[in-house]
């Protein structure tokens, strides 16, 4: 059988086996597009114990902001034999982007006679459009992935022509194989982190609301729910996909897209249908109607016995008069203990109903290297202060706050 460096091919031009480049002899890393990983185990069987498998990048790459360079590392042992693929692309980074409206403002006062201060060319490795994984399912091998990547991370950037090199929202359970970036100069700062929220002892949301949530604020929330069962009926129906409702859903995905304080990828119409028709074994979305109308709806995703929340939206004309993120939140996790799943798991952001619903934090990490060296110096004095969290007084709230530093493992 052919290696993968037999098959593949540079971006920019043919690939030389790495004898002859003097690679290192624990392996060698290439970059190519993904039209060279057509019928290629190595990356169909890709991210395949994970909800967003291989598919779910293609999917990203085909929907999801086309002004982002989409490839891919191609990884290989020193026998010239595939190890792994791991996606990357490369943008235009804003620094600035998920810190506080103080520093936001100076930033932007500055950029009037400075338009791209603070803005970087980045090569990300991760996921556009989610949290960062390593293809490999066992630590081992995940170690031996990042030895070999980190070696080489740096010259590939320079060939990208990127300055600035981000490995995007990496959850804890890599920080140990991760550690081989850290050592080569690679700086690891907390990002905004998802929760969980474990439901493997509860019978019903009854029983889940009774446990775990205080009198009072049952009492509260069951206030909330009221306000949308005294209103006219809401009906939920969850599918594969999401059907004749994709303009509405879009539309609500939109408004809360808007309200957003923080913004990276902005998804595209295409990319609900394409996740549904790609990947119906995955993918659920659940969709509220009132008189025939969307007025919510939440997109998830399946991984074994965790129900991922990804995408929410909500028709904010009404929103807060019903408590609909409440209602949505509840008929969520009465429908996750019916179906059997053990753990609700959510996105970045809206932290206050989280903390309110006795969620944990699930802690991501960046990390972050300038190519050179002399910048990288002042870059690690920097980031401290441009790290995400460090404005959402929210987080320290949660009882497992202290594990979103990377040092923790």
């Amino acid at each position: 059988m052919s290696s993968l460096l037999e098959r593949v091919e540079y971006v920019r031009g043919p690939v030389a086996r790495s004898a002859e480049l003097g690679v290192p002899a624990k392996g060698s890393v290439s970059v190519v597009e993904r039209r060279s990983l057509v019928g290629m185990p190595a990356w169909s069987n890709a991210f395949a114990h994970l909800r967003k498998d291989s598919r779910y990048y293609e999917i990203v790459e085909d929907t999801v902001c086309p002004e982002f360079r989409y490839r891919y590392f191609a990884l290989t042992d020193r026998f010239g034999r595939a190890m792994a693929v791991q996606p990357f692309f490369v943008l235009d980074q804003d620094l600035v982007a998920g810190s506080g409206q103080r520093l936001k403002g100076f930033v932007d006062r500055v950029r009037r006679v400075w338009p791209r201060f603070l803005t970087m060319r980045t090569l990300m490795m991760g996921c556009a459009a989610g949290e960062g994984h390593l293809a490999a399912k066992d630590q081992a091998t995940r170690a031996r992935e990042a030895e070999v990547l980190s070696a080489d991370i740096v010259r590939l950037a320079r060939a990208e022509k990127a300055s600035l090199i981000v490995l995007k929202e990496f959850p804890a359970e890599y920080r140990e194989a991760l550690s081989a970036f850290r050592e080569k100069g690679f700086t690891a700062i907390p990002s905004m982190p998802m929760t969980r929220l474990d439901i493997s002892t509860y019978k019903s949301f009854d029983d889940y609301l009774n446990k775990a949530i205080k009198s009072k604020r049952r009492t509260e929330f069951r206030k909330k729910f009221k306000a949308a069962e005294q209103s006219a009926p809401i009906e939920l129906e969850v599918r594969h996909n999401a059907g004749d409702a994709l303009d509405q859903i879009f539309a609500l995905y939109e408004q809360v897209y808007e309200k957003s304080d923080m913004k990276f990828e902005k998804l595209t119409k295409a990319y609900f249908a394409e996740l549904g028709r790609r990947m119906p074994d995955k993918a659920r979305f659940f969709i509220w109607r009132q008189e025939g109308r969307v007025i919510a709806f939440s997109l998830c995703l399946i991984e074994g016995d965790k129900l991922y929340g990804e995408y929410l939206g909500l028709d904010y004309t009404i929103a807060l008069q019903l408590h609909l993120y409440f209602y949505v939140m509840r008929d969520t996790i009465s429908w996750a203990i019916e179906n059997g799943f053990k753990e609700i798991v959510s996105t970045s952001l809206g932290y206050g109903p989280k903390l309110q619903m006795r969620h944990e934090l699930r802690p991501l990490d960046l990390y972050v290297r300038h190519t050179s060296p002399i910048a990288n110096a002042i870059l690690r004095r920097v980031l401290p202060y441009l790290e995400p969290t460090r404005g959402e007084e929210t987080l320290q709230k949660f009882p497992n706050y202290a594990d979103l530093s990377p040092d923790r493992r």
